[in-house]
């Protein structure tokens, strides 16, 4: 016989979902209330509309539903997840996590359950963090979740800051597959994590329990932007470095949903065809964690994204924090 050609164990995505709750807010809507306007919205941002929480609608229960959709398509139930990983900022409670909250709901078996706090980036860190359970053997069926109800931290007075932002949620199932080791993989192939913290204040929130108040979300817009083009090429280029491919071999661009310039900027800076680019900004606006797994559900629904396929995912939040990842499905 001849001796068996070693691999290499990969953390897969099998299924994917995503979930908004039922109100939609449109730019004539906060028109009636914000000094703004439709045509101010769309010409800056590109956002059109977004989804708004019930009163009574809890992060964790957007995000429930993301998961629940997410193992339908994986073919697997809550009884066979041991771990659940939820990047959110607006968690239910101080504590427990909210990861702990949804696997209550859910009704999984005790595991392992945590949340990962990097804003916007989020669901690219909580991904290389399920990687570095499920790639080692440590777990066997993993959700990753992003699930925001952003619109709580609004300062509705802002102009600049309240168009921008939505609530939902989006999932992912990521379980262990045998591979080649190679860039035909299906998996997690690459990624590249970044942090500043000196540049706190082009993006925050001005509260916290420490502080005795909720707060409101704060942004140098302008800022903001400049950093975010600049700093997510870096990292794509280096995610695909750490992935062994080119950025052009891959299928679809499918970035965090912030602003519509800045995806475009991103694209035409890293040599993306526009035409790779998925989009959802005019329909969900910025939904923080949830953006990146929101828009890849909507574009394997609406049947671009197909299994195989080579994908790029990038974000940028508070802290700042940015980061990239290359999956192939």
């Amino acid at each position: 016989m001849e001796p068996r050609v070693p691999s290499t164990l990969r953390s897969v995505v099998t299924g994917v979902g995503g979930y908004l709750p039922e109100q939609v807010v449109t730019n004539h809507d906060l028109a009636k209330f914000v000094d703004t306007s439709d045509e101010w919205i769309t010409e800056r941002t590109g956002i059109k509309q977004r989804r708004k929480v019930r009163d009574d609608e809890m992060t964790s229960d957007l995000a429930v539903e993301a998961a629940r959709k997410a193992l339908a398509a994986a073919g697997r139930t809550p009884d066979d997840v041991d771990l659940i990983v939820v990047a959110t900022t607006t968690g239910d409670l101080t504590f427990p996590a909210t990861a702990a909250i949804v696997q209550r709901k859910l009704g999984c078996p005790v595991g392992i359950a945590f949340d990962v706090q990097a804003v916007c980036s989020g669901f690219v860190y909580a991904l290389s963090v399920a990687d570095g359970f499920v790639a080692r053997g440590r777990s066997k069926c993993c959700l990753v979740i992003g699930a925001e109800a952003m619109t709580r931290l609004m300062d509705w007075e802002d102009r600049g800051t309240c168009v921008l932002f939505g609530d939902g949620a989006g999932a992912v199932v990521v379980e262990p597959m045998e591979g080649e080791g190679n860039t035909g993989d299906r998996g997690l192939l690459g990624f590249a994590l970044r942090a500043d913290g000196t540049k706190q204040d082009l993006l925050y929130v001005d509260g916290g329990v420490s502080s005795g108040k909720t707060g409101y979300l704060r942004m140098q817009g302008n800022q903001v932007f400049r950093h975010a083009v600049v700093n997510i090429s870096e990292a794509i280029n280096a995610a695909a470095a750490d992935a062994g491919i080119d950025v052009s071999t891959v299928d679809w661009f499918i970035p965090h949903q912030a602003n519509l310039r800045i995806l475009q900027g991103v694209a035409h800076r890293c040599g993306i065809d526009e035409a790779k680019v998925i989009t959802t900004v005019a329909e969900h606006a910025n939904t923080s964690a949830a953006s990146i797994p929101l828009a890849l559900d909507a574009a394997i629904q609406d049947g671009r994204v197909k299994p195989g396929q080579l994908l790029l995912l990038e974000a940028m939040g508070g802290g700042l924090t940015w980061g990239a990842c290359v999956v192939r499905l």
